[in-house]
């Protein structure tokens, strides 16, 4: 007789329990249980954000070549368990063993895009803006702080990987609640970033509902922004009116083709624009610009 495997939720670099002791029954597409997954609390929540607010200095400030080669190693590492993957991606989303490997090439291939593009989001995100003064004006982006996601329900893998790797590629941390019927690709993929060199805290995995946890994330006001990729109907209404309430960023759900070129939107979309003006010419004796 064979154990099903009890998974745990990945938040601050750790894999606890939920506090709640919780957990539920994850089936594959035809109603075999799969595995259990831990059903997160309003505490999980609040601890994830916790988690991604201390590591987001240090992600933020780290160089961006340095956020890329470490998003080129999630894909390494991801690809050494392609198989695994594509198995839990078959079962997850009722595909055949080619389509499902199919989806976890293209998660593989992200996660290199958005490695690439970490260090050049900047050079078209940011500009050196004319103006009528002796002065330098440039404009560069920063990241937005902490992202709260809801990964999309019917795209367990690339799906996934499409929401979570811009916001991270561009310094900002993420708390990531996972497709609530298809959550185990999203914990595998936990173990992969936890043995990878993503620093503990920038990507935390709750698993469970969203009409749960979506709530505290909204109005939480530790939270900076919010994707609402894997909302629907009513509850992508409320999160977005609870998000509004503490002027977080939102963006609102959309149908999308996870498997069509990415673009650079989800990388703009949480990033800040910072504008700095300083003198030029020489200095006065008395050292006032002029």
């Amino acid at each position: 007789m064979s154990v099903l495997k009890t998974y745990k939720l990945f938040v601050g670099g750790k894999f606890p329990r939920s506090e709640s002791g919780r957990v539920y029954e994850v089936t594959d597409s035809k109603g075999g249980w799969l595995a259990n997954a831990p059903l997160s609390s309003r505490k999980d929540a609040r601890d994830a954000v916790s988690a991604a607010r201390k590591a987001f200095g240090g992600w933020s400030g780290a160089t961006a070549y340095n956020r890329g080669q470490v998003l080129y190693r999630v894909a390494e590492m991801l690809e050494g368990r392609r198989e695994q993957f594509a198995a839990e991606v078959a079962d997850a989303e009722g595909r055949t063993p080619a389509a499902a490997a199919a989806q976890v090439d293209a998660a593989i291939d992200r996660w290199v895009w958005y490695a690439g593009w970490s260090d050049k989001v900047a050079q078209i995100a940011g500009s050196a803006n004319p103006v009528a003064g002796p002065y330098f004006n440039l404009s560069t982006p920063e990241p937005t702080g902490v992202v709260a996601v809801l990964a999309p329900q019917e795209s367990s893998l690339l799906g996934l990987v499409s929401v979570v790797a811009p916001a991270i590629a561009t310094g900002n941390t993420v708390v990531v609640v996972t497709s609530e019927r298809s959550p185990l690709p999203a914990l595998s993929l936990a173990e992969v970033l936890a043995t990878s060199d993503v620093p503990g805290g920038v990507v935390n995995v709750l698993s469970g509902r969203a009409a749960e946890l979506g709530p505290p994330l909204a109005s939480h006001q530790d939270v900076n922004a919010i994707d609402l990729a894997g909302a629907q109907g009513e509850l992508a209404v409320e999160l977005e009116i609870a998000a509004a309430d503490n002027l977080k960023r939102v963006r609102r759900p959309a149908p999308v083709d996870w498997t069509a070129d990415p673009g650079t939107d989800r990388m703009l979309g949480f990033l800040e624009t910072k504008t700095v003006w300083h003198p030029t010419g020489a200095l006065g004796a008395a050292g006032s610009a002029y």
